[in-house]
């Protein structure tokens, strides 16, 4: 079969040196020609200059650089790739993932990624489908699927958070009462048991007590958490149900932001989604 596969793991052999791991596949072909095969692919991935190195002298990196040549070097008419990135840790794997997405798209060959991370998946894909309980419950672009999920397990992938709560329609507007306590309103259309999903950079943190504002949604709530991410704090907050805020560290700063503190939460109406839990 005409299809490359890259492991989870990248599965080099370590005995081999980069050259001779690109290689591999192509037996019955003369050495000569294997051996050119696999320097024309490495020097596409920049790695001329390691051709003759081993896995355990090359990083992260270098490793799934090679590990996709291997996979290229019979020109196959698909790629399979399992989770490609998991095996690296944090800092490495963003770099990773743009490079990753640059040799894909040079390579010029139809993949297929499996991940369970959207933020991957959306930097990687053309298109994402996902799957639940074995089947595909629902396919179309990164953005299509943040902007409307089909459910509350597509919108909790995408980085939303979900309140789950009973709706209904009152003046134009969705009336959600969240189980546990505290209602929310949405644009979004529904009736009956329903997810809520926001997204965290939606969620913007004030005192508590009474606040002007345009926000029609405010929920007392406690500071967990705080978790920096990239340029921005990740607020885990306990309410009614549990919630979570991206903020900047001025806002943390100028809130006195700290486990324990006392909060509200709001966010617009038209920040919210309602989906079928």
């Amino acid at each position: 079969r005409r299809c490359g596969y890259l492991f989870q793991e990248h599965a080099l052999f370590p005995n081999l040196r980069a050259w001779e791991n690109v290689a591999y596949p192509l037996r019955g072909v003369p050495r000569a020609e294997r051996r050119r095969r696999a320097h024309e692919l490495l020097d596409r991935f920049g790695l001329a200059a390691r051709a003759d190195a081993r896995p355990r002298t090359l990083s992260g990196g270098e490793r799934q650089r090679v590990a996709l040549a291997r996979a290229l070097a019979r020109d196959p008419a698909a790629l399979l790739l399992d989770e490609p990135l998991s095996a690296l840790d944090v800092r490495t794997r963003a770099g990773a993932t743009r490079t990753l997405a640059t040799m894909l798209r040079e390579a010029g060959v139809p993949a297929v990624l499996v991940t369970h991370d959207f933020a991957e998946a959306a930097t990687l894909g053309d298109r994402v489908g996902v799957m639940d309980g074995g089947r595909i419950v629902q396919e179309g672009t990164a953005g299509e699927l943040a902007a409307a999920p089909a459910s509350a397990f597509v919108a909790d992938l995408t980085g939303a958070v979900v309140l789950t709560g009973r709706a209904r329609p009152e003046g134009g507007v969705t009336v959600v009462e969240l189980d546990g306590g505290g209602t929310v309103t949405s644009t979004d259309a529904a009736e009956g048991d329903v997810a809520v999903s926001v997204f965290p950079w939606e969620v913007a943190l004030e005192p508590p007590g009474p606040h002007e504002g345009s926000a029609r949604n405010r929920l007392p709530a406690r500071v967990l958490t705080l978790t920096t991410v990239g340029n921005r704090i990740r607020v885990g907050l306990e309410g009614p149900q549990p919630l979570a805020a991206e903020v900047t560290r001025a806002a943390v700063d100028g809130l006195g932001l700290a486990p324990g503190a006392p909060v509200t939460a709001a966010f617009k109406a038209t920040a919210t989604r309602l989906v079928p839990r």
